[in-house]
């Protein structure tokens, strides 16, 4: 497995997801600079954390335009993988990868801190390791994590089983008060139609080690891990 983190002007989570594809999973793994077209033959590409562009207009919004996403944009209309982490999501909606859009949150404020998120979905690349309504623990920080979405979109989003991570608390009960941002029925990750993009407001990354206070993150990366193992068995990669 190779992994291209993209580096953008304010990005600051870039080296904690290299870090955990580095040291962690020791799987290969590259810095992709924003104004790089060259996705250097990765499998995985992750949009990170951070606040790109110093978040003006809006959250995303501009780094929506570096040169880099024309190519991630090819990348995942072609079936390659692509996971957007906080700012990374902000990113999948303004480029329209992935449908909505990710506001204010409804407290106003900023919030850091651990949260408890149920996996609805384990049939993604990106949920493969986990078990159905599994109840983990990632940590957020993010000012915008208000995931919006309304009416015939947000529908289809939940009909099609494309929401794959919902804010709960600690007994996986989804309740306003475990929701941190105000999302739409507690939506704190989705992918596309096609199950190859996927955009979450938690950092996994921030999740990979017993001395960080939680492992629970690992498991997006090792799914990755096992379904370009079942492609590269197929012959599809």
């Amino acid at each position: 497995m190779k992994v291209g983190v993209v580096t953008f002007p304010g990005s600051n989570c870039d080296y904690d997801a290299y870090a955990l594809v580095r040291h962690v999973m020791n799987e290969d793994v590259e810095f992709l600079w924003h104004k790089s077209t060259d996705l250097q033959n990765c499998d995985l590409i992750i949009l990170p954390g951070g606040f790109s562009y110093g978040d003006y207009l809006r959250s995303g919004a501009i780094a929506r335009f570096s040169p880099i996403m024309e190519s991630v944009i090819k990348f995942a209309n072609s079936g390659g993988l692509v996971l957007g982490i906080c700012n990374g999501f902000q990113m999948l909606t303004e480029c329209g990868l992935l449908p909505g859009a990710l506001i204010r949150n409804d407290s106003i404020r900023f919030r850091a801190h651990n949260v408890y998120l149920k996996v609805e979905e384990t049939s993604s690349a990106f949920t493969n390791a986990y078990a159905a309504e599994a109840v983990i623990k990632m940590p957020i920080a993010h000012g915008d994590g208000n995931y919006y979405s309304i009416g015939e979109e947000l529908r289809q989003l939940e009909d099609d089983g494309r929401v794959i991570f919902r804010y709960c608390d600690d007994e996986g009960k989804l309740t306003k008060e475990s929701n941190p941002n105000g999302s739409v029925n507690n939506i704190a990750g989705i992918v596309n139609m096609e199950r190859n993009v996927l955009g979450m407001m938690p950092h996994p990354e921030r999740a990979g080690e017993k001395i960080l206070g939680s492992v629970d993150g690992l498991k997006v990366f090792e799914s990755v891990r096992a379904a370009l193992s079942t492609l590269s068995t197929a012959g599809k990669v």
